[in-house]
């Protein structure tokens, strides 16, 4: 088997492109099955990881294929996915393959690639991708051995280096920027729109400085309730927005929309409502929550995921020598993986070889009991048993041997010492020793 990477991150690809191909987790399975019944008869193994930093496409398929006959049509079909020409896509891709594939998987889970250095959450995010491709039944065995590696690796960069330390998430860098804006966090009302795992994770470090009060907007009621509990928050319906945006000073949202849902007019009309006082918003949606309109407002500060990445930056250079470590223990577990992909190569070799080898000692069999059955000597019909597999398992070698010539028949030559001598050569030296 061969195993293929195909991704665009926020190292190639801004982050409106991003947004167009963001899977939600309920949306992996189905959108698995569409991309392997695209690649059609190369049915392979698949697996697609989305985050709002990067989609990857993970595959893996028979060493009979070459890598052009899978990630042709599987950017063909993310570009469709995305409404987006496959031209225009390619620019801003990556393809990996085998080892490199392997070492970029292992460098994700293990937080090397992330915008913040050594954040966890993508852990978890991969595990998820797995679970969407084993639902999907997508996830065969390379893909399988290619997570659960990366996964082994990740725990040991987390347990044997300092990778973590220092760390600033994208929720603590939202509260670090309202902080610079609003001379005291308990003064403020802050709102959160969704209730997935990035809100519950920003809620929980504006929890942590007080502010005056906390609101979460939701889709579904219920689940927002239930976040907003944990925090003494009220919980609003997001229709509600619209009406109530005006009470908020900051205003963080991540939801799994897939069009904006706080709109220039809505905030607009805030704005006025406010008197123009400054509104803090943090949009950590891909696609984006906000529209980008809103950047343009004058008393709107308004931040993407793209633009904490220079907050971030101090506290990525602190863990920089933990790097180093980390890429050591990346090396052997892509070293391991590629030997156990190596060895998966030649499994059909090696079952050709059994059969063969079986199909030749029943023809043999079989002619000692034709032979035995008419009366013929035991030690006679055994003697010519042997021969006949003696030379069925010698023919192939000695006749390429015959048939070659020059540098070619000198390079045969040392490989079928090796497979056919390598018990009866003995060092000359030892031989010596023991004639002494």
């Amino acid at each position: 088997m061969s195993c293929f990477a195909l991704g665009l991150n926020h190292h190639s690809a801004p982050l409106d492109l991003r947004g167009r191909f963001a899977f939600a987790p309920t949306q992996l399975p189905e959108a698995l099955r569409a991309l392997r019944a695209h690649l059609g008869q190369a049915l392979p193994e698949a697996a697609i990881l989305s985050t709002c930093n990067r989609t990857e496409l993970y595959v893996a398929a028979g060493h009979g294929l070459k890598a052009r006959e899978i990630i042709r049509p599987a950017v063909d079909w993310l570009a469709a996915q995305g409404g987006v020409e496959a031209g225009a896509l390619s620019s801003h891709t990556y393809v990996l393959e085998n080892r490199e594939a392997a070492r970029h998987a292992f460098r994700v889970a293990s937080g090397l690639d992330s915008m913040v250095l050594g954040e966890p959450q993508i852990l978890g995010q991969m595990k998820q991708a797995v679970r969407g491709a084993d639902e999907a039944g997508t996830l065969g065995t390379t893909l399988h051995q290619l997570f659960q590696r990366s996964f082994s690796v990740a725990k040991e960069v987390r347990t044997s280096t300092e990778i973590g330390t220092h760390s600033i998430s994208m929720a603590a860098a939202s509260v670090r920027l309202a902080a610079q804006l609003f001379e005291d966090l308990r003064d403020i009302r802050v709102l959160f729109v969704g209730a997935g795992e990035m809100i519950e994770l920003v809620a929980t470090h504006f929890a942590a400085r007080e502010p005056r009060m906390m609101a979460v907007a939701n889709r579904t009621l219920e689940r927002g309730e239930k976040l907003a509990s944990r925090f003494g928050a009220q919980a609003l319906r997001l229709a509600d927005l619209p009406e109530r945006l005006h009470e908020f000073d900051a205003v963080v949202s991540c939801t799994a929309s897939s069009l904006p849902i706080i709109g220039l007019g809505a905030v607009e009309r805030a704005l006025r409502a406010r008197r123009h006082r400054p509104m803090f918003m943090v949009d950590l949606a891909v696609p984006r929550d906000i529209e980008p309109e809103v950047a343009r407002l004058s008393d709107v500060y308004l931040y993407t995921v793209d633009d904490l990445t220079s907050l971030v930056q101090t506290a990525t250079e602190k863990r920089q020598a933990a790097v180093a470590q980390a890429e050591a223990i990346i090396d052997a577990g892509v070293q391991s993986f590629s030997h156990w992909l190596d060895q998966r190569a030649s499994v059909p070799l090696i079952q050709a070889l059994h059969q063969q080898a079986d199909d030749w000692r029943q023809t043999e069999i079989s002619r000692a009991r034709r032979l035995l059955a008419k009366g013929q000597d035991v030690e006679a019909v055994l003697e010519a048993l042997s021969r006949g597999l003696t030379q069925k398992m010698l023919h192939g070698a000695l006749a390429e041997l015959h048939a070659s010539e020059g540098e070619q028949r000198l390079h045969l030559a040392e490989t079928v010492s090796r497979l056919f001598l390598r018990q009866t050569s003995r060092d000359p030296a030892q031989e010596r020793g023991k004639d002494a």
